[in-house]
């Protein structure tokens, strides 16, 4: 099957483009979360993300009014992991792991009482980019509009607190609303990034571009940069790929994502011996 039969499908187009701008955000957010060591809150998001999967499976929704009625949970579930942080003298790795463990549990819960899991929710716990329908495409384009129009907006401020967080504080910046900036743009990002990868792989899709950015770049925009066309990269060899050999396409896309961060690894380290 040569590329113009296979973007004849609609159902292609709409994945290449929905897929691209997800892994932009992943990609762009993933940068900061790794420098941060924060890269863990997508798998908690993740785990609540599954939770409202299931209850929205469980009344029976539209696709298009699950992604709506799931925003809203992720978002709250972002703000509780930073709440609990901050407030209860609580590290940032426990209070992700609380909230995970709460929305796994949860959707864990509601898939037995629902009378267990179904091919609907295997799908979103593993990816479906192919099935994004156009109204999904168009809430992607939305988010991702409001996710890179916060990101330039906060830029500076999160630049310095993400390299140091107390010298940012000192010198004046809000440290506590470019925190709770970061973890709502995350939250978006991970409900969108769920079709592509699916819930058990999201914090791949943010860690891997990023970490692999920063393997060959020199600078911070650099490796923003990077991550960005990484992400985009191997989303859409991913999809393709998985189209024409009939693989899983979340499965597929993290591991061509390892595949370039261990390329990058390499070259990083031929580099440094010569």
């Amino acid at each position: 099957m040569n590329l113009n039969e296979m973007l004849s499908y609609g159902f292609m187009q709409r994945a290449l483009i929905g897929g691209s701008l997800i892994a932009i955000l992943c990609s762009v957010l993933g940068v900061f979360l790794v420098l941060r060591r924060l890269s863990l809150i997508g798998d908690g998001l993740a785990h609540v993300t599954f939770g409202s999967v299931a209850l929205a499976l469980f009344f029976r929704l539209h696709s298009v009014y699950m992604t709506l009625s799931i925003i809203p949970v992720v978002l709250a579930s972002a703000m509780g992991i930073l709440k609990l942080s901050q407030k209860a003298r609580i590290y940032g790795d426990a209070a992700i792991g609380m909230v995970s463990a709460i929305g796994i549990a949860t959707g864990v819960l509601l898939a037995s009482v629902a009378g267990g899991f179904n091919i609907d929710l295997f799908s979103y716990l593993f990816g479906n980019i192919l099935s994004i329908s156009s109204s999904e495409l168009g809430i992607a384009a939305v988010l991702f509009c409001i996710v890179i129009a916060g990101v330039v907006m906060f830029y500076n401020e999160l630049f310095a607190s993400t390299f140091d967080e107390e010298l940012a504080k000192s010198s004046g910046l809000n440290t506590d609303r470019i925190n709770t900036v970061l973890v709502l743009l995350t939250a978006l990002t991970v409900v969108l990034a769920m079709k592509v990868v699916g819930i058990m792989l999201i914090s791949a899709l943010l860690i891997l571009p990023a970490v692999s950015a920063l393997q060959i770049a020199k600078g911070f925009k650099t490796a923003i940069v990077s991550a960005a066309g990484i992400g985009v990269a191997t989303v859409v060899c991913g999809i393709s790929l998985s189209f024409v050999m009939n693989l899983p396409t979340g499965a597929t896309i993290v591991l061509i994502n390892f595949a370039v961060f261990l390329c990058a690894f390499a070259a990083r380290s031929l580099l440094r011996h010569t």
